[in-house]
């Protein structure tokens, strides 16, 4: 009988320690950029008496879950670059996979419920205070963050009930879920396999939607004046961005046949749904925002005049 695994180990970039201190660097900086943005984020609508609407509740939502998301892969990532302890425990990898698709999960239903959210504010105005009404937002997050919690717990025991008992050599710089089940006998992934294409399809639908309302807006939005209409495509456009790059990367790494083979094109892609959408967010949601920019220039002068 094979011994089973009690450790798996995270391979990453490469074993070059050149490429893994650059692969530390970038990652250090763009870690420390997402915290700051988010932390940010998080401050302001929280403080600023202007920014106590429910799309800023909702953006405050999404920049803690960022906070959260980025932490759960990227620290250990870097730490196993600097010190070539590449290990991380059974317990530590299903730990990580929980979180991540936890967080995952939330984040795709977030982004897909501001896209109503901006739905209803542009197509629906008069009637946006109480469709959106301050016990709607509350009942909105609490099953997006409840959604993250049953299918992280889906994920985990369905792929943790699994016997890992041969390899344990992860290529990849956090425990994923398509190079976990390369480990393992594919006559035995069906339960694990029937979880990731539902969860997928689910990603879709949420994709299809905010892209369609999208396309509605462009459509059917009249907006008179030319800075109108600038106004709100200037926020719509970056959003369907992030969105496109967190939701398709990710689903076309969750539905491409599982390979126990390295490749560097799975490395690449999978940055695109873990570290790229938490960095991008607040640099999307702040820098080309106007009422985030006040907000930031009204308490860095209050800070300054406190100050002198």
């Amino acid at each position: 009988n094979r011994t089973k695994v009690a450790e798996f180990l995270l391979m990453g970039f490469s074993d070059s320690w050149e490429i893994r201190i650059v692969h530390a660097a970038l990652f250090l900086l763009v870690y420390l950029v997402a915290l700051t943005g988010n932390l940010l984020i998080i401050i302001l609508t929280a403080l600023d008496v202007h920014l106590q609407t429910p799309m800023y509740f909702f953006l405050r939502n999404l920049s803690v879950l960022d906070f959260c998301y980025i932490s759960v892969m990227v620290p250990k990532s870097i730490a196993s670059s600097l010190t070539h302890d590449t290990s991380i425990s059974l317990f530590g990898c299903a730990l990580q996979v929980f979180f991540f698709m936890d967080l995952a999960t939330t984040e795709v239903a977030i982004l897909t419920v501001m896209s109503y959210d901006r739905y209803v504010a542009i197509c629906q105005p008069l009637r946006y205070e109480v469709i959106i009404n301050q016990g709607a937002c509350v009942k909105i997050m609490a099953m997006s963050w409840l959604s993250g919690v049953i299918c992280g717990l889906m994920h985990v025991t369905a792929t943790f009930s699994l016997p890992f008992c041969g390899s344990n050599k992860i290529h990849q710089f956090f425990c994923d879920i398509p190079q976990l089940l390369s480990l393992v006998d594919s006559k035995l992934i069906f339960i694990e396999t029937g979880v990731m294409i539902l969860g997928t399809s689910l990603v879709i639908i949420c994709f299809v939607s905010i892209t369609l309302s999208y396309m509605f807006f462009s459509v059917i939005v009249r907006i008179p004046s030319k800075k109108g209409k600038s106004k709100t495509f200037s926020t719509c456009i970056p959003h369907l961005v992030v969105v496109t790059l967190f939701m398709i990367s990710g689903s076309i790494a969750y539905v491409k046949p599982i390979s126990n083979s390295f490749s560097v094109s799975d490395l690449f892609l999978s940055v695109f749904y873990t570290v790229v959408p938490p960095t991008l967010n607040p640099v999307i949601y702040s820098l080309r925002n106007e009422d985030m920019k006040a907000a930031l220039k009204r308490h860095f002068l209050s800070l300054y005049f406190q100050l002198i």
